[in-house]
């Protein structure tokens, strides 16, 4: 039997690996496609992070590194509450870990400046990316949360023949997530993924923080109830 520890020090290790190499692909290896990986690097970055920790602590804990994961699993009725309320715990401080890594390696550049929603942090309105507004970010992340938790509640489920591939469609999903709202939001989908680099960053990623945890989680819930009930109805025990 997995013990509680492993399970918390799998969430927290595997949602230090999403931010740093997620975010870092960002600040470390660059949003221009001239000079960097650009968009569709970083979207791969975030993608390729999920995919290997799938694989790597999935078989000890789920592998959610997110909390609007963990509580989408609590109200599909997948998991206990009280594990969520573990796991989220271990997730926030796994994606501060990972920020303050990121923090300390990108402020030993001889270039670096901590700007305006700094370490990748997520935001929106004037000055962020395209600058779509407040409206236009809640409707993406929650939507783009709500697809997200589709496919991972599809492929997770004990009736898919195709289960071992979760971890890939999981990953897949997120980069194609990441390809089309990178420039809305920055894609948070995760609200650990979001509170970690806004600590960091401070000011308005801060003050925006709070979309980065509602959307999410909203969107979440709104995907476990339509699966539970439109899509694969769990059986009456």
């Amino acid at each position: 039997m997995i013990s509680n520890t492993s399970k918390f020090v799998a969430e927290m290790f595997g949602t230090m690996v999403l931010v740093l190499m997620g975010c870092g692909s960002a600040v470390i290896a660059g949003a221009d496609g001239t000079t960097g990986v650009g968009l569709l690097g970083i979207s791969f970055a975030f993608g390729l992070s999920v995919v290997a920790m799938a694989y790597a602590i999935g078989h000890i804990s789920g592998c959610h590194i997110n909390p609007a994961i963990s509580i989408a699993m609590a109200a599909a009725g997948r998991m206990k509450i009280s594990e969520a309320a573990r796991y989220i715990v271990a997730q926030i401080l796994g994606a501060i870990i990972g920020a303050g890594i990121l923090y300390l390696i990108f402020t030993n550049h001889p270039g670096a400046e901590m700007k305006e929603w700094a370490l990748g942090s997520n935001g929106w309105g004037d000055g962020y990316l395209d600058a779509y507004n407040m409206t236009a970010a809640f409707v993406a992340e929650f939507v783009f949360t709500f697809i997200f938790l589709m496919v991972i509640l599809g492929s997770t489920s004990t009736k898919n023949i195709n289960g071992g591939f979760a971890g890939l469609a999981i990953g897949l999903a997120l980069v194609l997530i990441h390809i089309v709202g990178i420039k809305i939001t920055g894609v948070s989908v995760n609200p650990a993924r979001s509170i970690g680099p806004a600590i960091f960053a401070g000011g308005k990623a801060v003050s925006q923080m709070w979309l980065f945890v509602a959307a999410p989680v909203l969107g979440g819930i709104a995907a476990a109830f339509t699966y539970n009930l439109l899509i694969e109805k769990p059986e009456a025990k």
